[in-house]
């Protein structure tokens, strides 16, 4: 085992990493060998035994899956890794999101059998939205159908990246004992009861097959690297140091993915995907300097501990010790008791504690460095996103973007003496987690919780009862619904006076309502001759923004539409910003009461897994849940359905796909947007 850090860790000697993939495809057992093989942990745990080191929380270890991320540290060939173990769920894609904010590179497991899945593709989209560096690891080979070809494919097909296969499994299914590198044109065999690999010759029947993968990964990574194709031109092959800095350079840039295979419950594969880690997977020295903005200018921070210090706050945690914030230090250095600066609060924080975390446990540490992924204690107001920086050196970093809700319900404290306590356990909620929103319906007074999914708001009710034994009745889920414009109005006039002594209000304007081909809103001014000033117009842009909040169909907020500004006039005396602005949310409600408006109910892709037998069963009940199907496919024993079906009929489908299928069936769902409800329009 190459484990043990040196006393100082140099940055080039730091991978801060994420584990990404589908629900079940591994993530956690990867992890798992991780730290169990280079000596962090003495045994290895196991997912099903509930005895994993970063599925720690209760509900994780009865359910069985990931739902928060958790940050684990350890070290492999002098090199300290920074791992974080992040959810497979749709339902929790957001702490994906934040974490991916945050990694300079990733691994994605795949399962061998079932190859890219749905939501395997979402996270690969996000890590592709921060342009995190990433490796693939093709789990599972050891199960009935495993095929690293298949598998491989699947990536080029539905992920897009060339996949650089660098391995050739030595057996198939359950006779999988070890891999081939193809870099070293070395065999690697595990034996059952041993933790390392026994590094042999290549088996004399795989020779042949293991030389023409390797010319194959040769021409596919001369294809794609300058330097590689010049000394492939000139000896028409590639040196194996040659290859590995290609291999490095493509997952740099995202042109190709190297693609390992194992089998992490079954310990084989992981020591060859540690090296890959190492050696492919970029430090926070290889990243370009982050880049942040600070009164109107941009600036950047070099991955430096002697620079200025900067950090981003991704997770917020209450835990038995404290308000745990967890930070990326991109540049800078911060000891404990340092006073550092929330721009976003505009207020002082001082540092407690600062630790480094396993999971649930923590170390503490004197300071900490550019590079570094950390948690402190003593932070009062940063939230996840939150950028903290020196006082004398101000600075503000993008923060994650935060998904919108989609499911909602009412929650209340059964017994009322316990109403204070619900109230402050779900502001506490909302603080550790964004994607979870708390709101006061005006109308009913009921208090609604809002987030990703069922099992989402499931989690968060269960946690509540958990930290605080508040016990909850909770409604039925509702759904987020928007409104938009199919046919809009030209020239609307609307003229906004109001004299009640003292100064009045006046503001005279002209709109142009029309559908906007997508989300959002568009505001635009055709105003000429300086009939409306510029800042007026920036009040009645504001204004209509106030009125996109209700809809006329139903009081949901309003989306996909352009307004434009073509006319207006102004009173010497009586016009003024809050005026125009007044007009401008007056004047849109007016408009929108005008157009003709459609309600817009969330729809889901959903994916289906059933046994063959169950397929059309299941295709009846997705067709009475108003289903739509887009695509199957058949493998021995089993199909797979994929079928866009609107959110609101999705509640209580699992429960309903367990009793067709009497308990075979599994499946996914993961957001696509938003389409028509039927029967919803008004024509004026």
């Amino acid at each position: 085992m190459r484990t043990g850090l040196p006393l100082t860790t140099p940055l080039s000697a730091v991978r801060n990493l994420g584990i990404l993939a589908h629900v079940d495809a591994g993530k956690t057992t990867v992890t798992e060998r991780f730290l169990y093989l280079t000596g962090s942990t003495h045994k290895r745990g196991e997912v099903h035994d509930g005895t994993t080191v970063t599925d720690f929380d209760p509900q994780e270890r009865d359910r069985g899956i990931t739902i928060f991320a958790a940050a684990v540290t350890c070290a492999w060939d002098g090199h300290r890794i920074n791992l974080i173990d992040t959810p497979g769920h749709v339902d929790f894609a957001d702490e994906v999101e934040r974490s991916l904010r945050v990694l300079d590179g990733a691994i994605a497991v795949f399962d061998a059998v079932a190859g890219v899945e749905p939501q395997s593709e979402s996270v690969w989209r996000q890590a592709d939205r921060y342009g995190v560096p990433r490796i693939a690891f093709v789990n599972k080979l050891d199960r009935t159908g495993a095929d690293l070809d298949t598998a491989g494919a699947s990536i080029r097909e539905r992920l897009h990246p060339a996949p650089l296969v660098v391995q050739l499994p030595i057996g198939t299914e359950a006779g999988f004992t070890g891999v081939v590198d193809l870099l070293r044109m070395r065999a690697l065999v595990w034996t059952d009861g041993e933790d390392t690999a026994e590094e042999l010759p290549v088996p004399e029947d795989l020779l042949e097959e293991a030389r023409r993968r390797r010319r194959l990964l040769e021409e596919a990574v001369a294809e794609l690297h300058p330097g590689a194709l010049e000394e492939f031109y000139d000896g028409s092959a590639l040196s194996a140091e040659t290859l590995r800095t290609a291999l490095r350079d493509l997952t740099r840039t995202g042109e190709g993915v190297v693609v390992l295979c194992g089998s992490a419950y079954r310990n084989r594969g992981i020591e060859p995907l540690l090296d890959a880690v190492v050696a492919y997977l970029p430090s926070p020295s290889d990243v370009p300097p982050v880049r942040g903005t600070y009164d109107g200018g941009e600036q950047e921070r070099a991955a430096d501990p002697q620079l200025p210090f900067a950090a981003l706050a991704f997770k917020v945690s209450a835990t038995a010790t404290g308000r745990l914030t967890y930070l990326r230090i991109y540049s800078g250095t911060i000891e404990k008791g340092d006073t550092v600066w929330d721009p976003g609060a505009r207020r002082t924080e001082r540092i407690g504690r600062i630790l480094r975390v396993q999971a649930d446990r923590h170390e503490r540490l004197d300071r900490a460095v550019a590079g570094d992924i950390v948690a402190v204690i003593g932070l009062k107001s940063a939230r996840a996103g939150s950028t903290l920086c020196a006082p004398d050196a101000p600075l503000v970093l993008e923060p994650p973007t935060v998904a919108d809700p989609v499911v909602s319900v009412a929650v209340e404290a059964r017994r009322s003496t316990d109403t204070d306590r619900l109230t402050s356990a779900l502001a506490r909620l909302a603080e550790e987690d964004p994607s979870l929103t708390v709101r006061t319906d005006g109308e009913t007074g009921q208090t609604v919780l809002s987030g990703m999914g069922e099992l989402h708001l499931e989690v968060a009710v269960e946690k509540i009862r958990q930290a605080t034994g508040v016990e909850v009745n909770v409604g039925r889920p509702r759904v987020a619904y928007r409104e938009t414009v199919v046919r809009g109005v030209s020239g609307m006039v609307f003229r906004h006076v109001k004299q009640d002594g003292g100064a009045g209000q006046f503001a005279h304007i002209v709109l142009d309502v029309e559908p906007l081909d997508g989300p959002g809103f568009e505001f635009r001014s055709a105003v000429v001759g300086g009939r409306v000033p510029q800042e007026y117009v920036r009040s009645v842009e504001a204004g209509c923004r106030d009125a996109l909040t209700e809809g006329p169909i139903g009081g949901f907020p309003v989306t996909g539409l352009r307004v434009t500004l073509t006319d207006g006039a102004t009173h010497v005396k009586d016009s003024s910003e809050q005026a125009f602005r007044t007009a401008g949310r007056l004047g849109l409600r007016e408009a929108l009461r005008a157009c003709t408006t459609v309600l817009l109910e969330p729809v889901v892709e959903v994916t289906v897994t059933v046994p063959e037998d169950a397929v059309g069963g299941v295709l009846g009940d997705l067709a009475a849940r108003r289903g739509r199907v887009t695509g199957s496919t058949a493998r021995t024993g089993s199909a797979t359905v994929t079928a866009t079906v609107p959110l609101a009929e999705l509640f209580g489908y699992a429960t309903r796909l367990r009793s067709r299928t009497q308990g075979r069936g599994t499946f996914t769902a993961r957001p696509t947007g938003y389409a028509p409800a039927p029967g919803a329009v008004t024509v004026r």
